[in-house]
């Protein structure tokens, strides 16, 4: 094998990979009959590359779609092709993700070939007298070989550089691409010259040289001797121009647009949780189990075939008599901790009627108890009364101990049941989430493969997909009762694997057991309250939205000069950038111009259009996501919207919200206030809005400990304006309102780790004025820098920052050597623990609430909303003055810090007018 230098820039033929690892053993399927033998070739000849090169830089490239500029030039070119076969289309979106989870660079640009874009990235390291590698099957290539670039057949072992390729082919790669146009290629429909086979086209080559040296001496061709060289110069004189173009056809483009520099191929770090997920699904379980034990074993050739799956032993019994759910209940009632899942006819807790309740008190050992399977030649069940009597008190016990996987909606469908479900010890939805929140997925088929190394029965499997998906009741009990004392089993196991885990961080355990377990109950309780909505004035600003939108169509088409969708990209694109000639500012991975928020933000500065396209565009989404998609969320039976709160998707340990997303209604602009209008009170009610005061800087003030930041809190000033005056050096009583704007951005851009150039665009200005107002914000204020280095490093160190109770903020790109990667992840640093903290805060005042609404007797307050740093309630009108003072004072006494905090709190007929 020749010599391959050290280190060199590896670039792969992923197209070449594609189709020899389709073509190849073994032919494999999972369990859902998907094919993935092209995945597990293509990934298994990349993961084999990397171990054997151990590169730092590597990129790998694939053909895109559509037709290039060779069937411009001939629209015969590669028309005998047969389409990409069904089963080798599927494959390459789930190729494609694994690679960039590897941390594999991957480029596919549209109208050239592979080869096209890997000769251009060669060109450019050969230039820079870099040594390139290219991993391809593909005799093409061959013509890209120079001093400072190699081929690799890695299916064959062998390597080709100049002297390599002259061994191979007889000629220099500069000759290649005249053997090839002499040829032709019927594979890929170039003509070549006809009766021209490859010991011709090499004797030719060999014995005159060129293309253009045969033309310059025809008359020599006959005394070269091979067969037919007496008339191959008339040949080669009719069929110039065909040979002309195949000469063409087979020159692999040098000069591709190309947005990367090499420098952008740099390995990442792997996405791990992102592997574990797309092996679980193709059921590589030997590559899984390696990731789950920490490596990523050499694979020999006896290896091809996968391995057995490992199998989890169990027993599950279905419950169908009085004596088993007897026995049952009495295993429950003396079992150390009991597993339960519910099983329903829909994932909305406030539509989801019972169908079945799993159990499981061993690893292994689980029941399943149907109730309402009502499917043809269904069994007969026990009835639900006897079911309640027998198993209701033990779902009420709060001594009897039980963990389940996501309890908030079991114990909320439980209770439209008419059942308690109390005594809930453990959540590994939670337990998973508070170790590491950034880890993984928290739901349950992730966890299992993470921890358990297991892919759980999918709910696909039994019910099937899209329209003809059947509910659980219509699932057949030889089906449906496996999977759902898996779901019990599998639940249990994560406990087992997960607390030890936990208990291990000590610290993390307060987080637990203090704020997000007892929190699943409250959030349970706030989603069955719901809150009330006036459909009526919702639907009449739909029509006012829809009016703005029509407008402002106008408007943008008189700019434009032409009529055109504005909510299409594409078109978008052509009006702004082809026609009217906007500067392009960034571009798509696929080398579009971007029309993305931030740059058409950047462009509406000096542009109208921009600024019209962004109005339309927020005017839309609050149509779509909430004035027109908010009545249809109104629950028949209570006449309320009920939300989903999610305790396990932000990294920071925010609540998130779902169907409708409360979090994401806007306030600073009217449309947005004016939605709010239509959250309303009952009659006789109004709606409190209690909400903590710039909670993140009394974070800020109390992490880092500056004095002036604690002075300007504990002296009760305005904090922008005690920050403006000291930016800017004037007394507090002539900070103008343009100081205070401008200080109130540096402030918060701080908290976010907001550079001098971000806060330059925030405030429209100069970038060296925003990097003069930083230089003093930190000359004033020199212990928030002194904290932002701190914890720059400290993450470093750790891997993680933590807020002021012990949640941990994991940070896996903290070591990045990816430059951007590594900045975002310091900038996440600076502001995790003052979100974590202040997302702490509000859940334990939460927690506080609701201990005190828990004595109330009357119904003359609920709990409805929490909304970022807020608290909504809706009071009786004659209680609002005496709770509202209760509720700040619970709320200021949620956490101790070294700055006071302040609740404000305002009530009105809406929640708009609570503000």
């Amino acid at each position: 094998m020749s010599q391959i230098p050290e280190n060199p820039l590896i670039l792969v033929d992923g197209s070449s990979y594609l189709f020899r690892a389709y073509h190849a053993p073994p032919h494999l399927t999972n369990s859902k009959g998907e094919a993935t033998g092209a995945i597990y070739g293509v990934i298994n000849m990349l993961k084999s590359l990397v171990r054997q090169f151990n590169p730092s830089h590597m990129v790998v490239v694939f053909d895109a779609k559509g037709p290039t500029f060779r069937n411009e030039m001939y629209s015969e070119y590669k028309a005998h092709r047969p389409p990409m076969p069904d089963d080798l289309r599927t494959q390459i979106e789930p190729i494609h993700e694994i690679i960039k989870a590897m941390g594999l660079p991957l480029v596919s640009i549209t109208g050239v070939e592979a080869d096209d874009v890997i000769g251009t990235f060669a060109r450019i390291a050969s230039e820079q007298q870099r040594h390139v590698l290219i991993s391809t099957g593909d005799k093409d290539m061959a013509q890209l070989v120079n001093e400072h670039v190699t081929l690799i057949n890695t299916m064959t072992d062998t390597v080709l550089d100049p002297q390599g390729v002259v061994d191979k082919f007889g000629i220099g790669p500069e000759l290649i691409i005249d053997y090839l146009a002499l040829m032709g290629d019927k594979v890929d429909n170039i003509p070549g010259v006809p009766g021209v086979g490859e010991k011709t086209a090499l004797a030719m080559l060999q014995g005159i040289g060129s293309i253009k040296s045969l033309y310059d001496r025809l008359d020599d061709i006959a005394g070269l001797g091979f067969r037919g060289s007496k008339t191959m110069a008339k040949k080669l004189e009719e069929h110039k121009a065909q040979l002309d173009l195949s000469y063409e056809l087979a020159t692999i483009k040098l000069d591709v647009e190309v947005e990367q520099n090499l420098e952008t191929f740099a390995i990442a770090d792997m996405n791990k949780d992102r592997l574990i997920e797309l092996y679980g699904q193709c059921e590589f379980k030997r590559w899984l189990s390696e990731l789950l034990d920490g490596k990523e074993a050499p694979k020999t050739a006896a290896e091809q075939a996968q391995p057995e799956a490992k199998k989890i032993e169990a027993h599950y019994e279905t419950i169908l008599t009085e004596a088993q759910l007897t026995t049952w209940a009495e295993k429950l009632k003396s079992a150390e901790l009991m597993a339960f899942d519910t099983e329903t006819t829909s994932l909305d807790y406030m539509q989801a009627d019972l169908v079945g309740m799993s159990f499981a008190v061993k690893e292994g050992e689980a029941a399943y108890l149907p109730i309402a399977h009502d499917y043809m030649g269904a069994p007969e069940q026990l009835s639900k009364e006897f079911v309640f009597e027998v198993l209701g008190p033990v779902l009420a016990d709060d001594s009897v101990k039980k963990v389940g996987q996501n309890l908030k909606y079991d114990k909320s469908v439980l209770a439209r049941a008419g059942l308690e479900l109390n005594g809930i010890a453990f959540d590994t939805m939670l337990e998973s989430y508070v170790f590491n929140s950034v880890g993984t997925r928290h739901d349950m088929d992730s966890l299992a493969l993470k921890y358990l190394g297991h892919k759980n029965i999918s709910f696909e499997e039994i019910a099937g997909k899209g329209k003809s998906q059947l509910t659980f009741n219509q699932i057949e009990l030889e089906k449906a009762a496996p999977y759902a004392a898996e779901d019990a089993d599998i639940t249990l196991r994560l406990h087992n694997q997960l607390w030890p885990m936990l208990k291990e961080q000590s610290e993390l355990l307060p987080v637990f057991n203090e704020i997000e377990l007892p929190l699943l109950s409250v959030l349970s309780d706030i989603e069955r309250t719901g809150v009330k909505i006036d459909s009526q004035m919702l639907a009449e600003q739909s029509v006012e939205i829809a009016a703005r939108l029509t407008e402002l169509e106008k408007e943008a088409y008189e700019i434009a000069g032409e009529e055109f969708n504005l909510s299409s990209t594409k078109q978008l694109q052509a009006i702004l950038f082809d026609k009217l000639g906007l500067p392009v500012l960034k571009k798509t991975p696929k080398g579009a111009p971007s029309t993305a928020e931030e740059v058409l933000q950047e462009l509406a500065h000096d542009y109208p259009l921009p600024k019209l396209i962004i109005e339309h565009r927020g005017l839309a989404k609050l149509k779509s996501t909430y004035t027109e998609k908010l009545p249809k969320l109104v629950n028949p039976e209570t006449g309320r919207v009920h939300t989903s709160y999610h305790q396990a998707v932000t990294a920071t340990g925010r609540l998130s919200s779902s169907d409708p997303n409360l979090q994401n209604i806007p306030i600073r602009n009217e449309a947005g206030r004016r939605i709010r209008q239509a959250f309303i009170a009952d009659e006789g009610h109004v709606i409190l809005a209690a909400d903590y005061s710039q909670i993140e800087l009394r974070i800020m003030a109390h992490l880092s400990q500056d004095a002036g930041l604690l002075k300007a809190f504990a002296e009760g000033k305005d904090v922008h304006s005690a920050t403006a005056s000291e930016v800017f050096g004037v007394p507090l009583e002539e900070v103008t309102s343009d100081m205070r704007r401008k200080a109130k951005a540096v402030n918060f851009g701080l908290i976010y780790g907001m550079s001098a150039f971000g806060l330059a665009r925030q405030l429209d200005i100069p970038r060296n004025e925003a990097q003069h107002y930083m230089d003093k914000y930190f000359e004033r204020f020199p212990g928030v820098l002194e904290y932002m280095e701190r914890t720059r490093e400290e993450a470093a160190e750790k891997g993680y920052v933590e807020t002021l109770f012990g949640r941990r903020l994991h940070l896996p790109d903290i070591k990045a050597r990816n430059g951007a990667r590594r900045k975002a992840a310091e900038r996440a640093a600076i502001n995790a623990p003052m979100q974590g903290t202040a997302a702490d805060i509000i859940k334990k005042a939460m927690l506080k609430v609701a201990q005190w609404l828990a004595t109330q007797t009357t119904n003359d307050i609920k709990l409805l909303m929490q909304v970022h740093d807020e608290l909504v309630f809706e009071i009786a009108k004659d209680k609002v003055e005496a709770f509202s003072e209760h509720i700040c004072s619970l709320m200021s006494e949620a956490a101790s810090l070294d700055v006071p905090f302040l609740v404000e709190a305002d009530y009105g007929e809406n929640w708009e007018q609570a503000h």
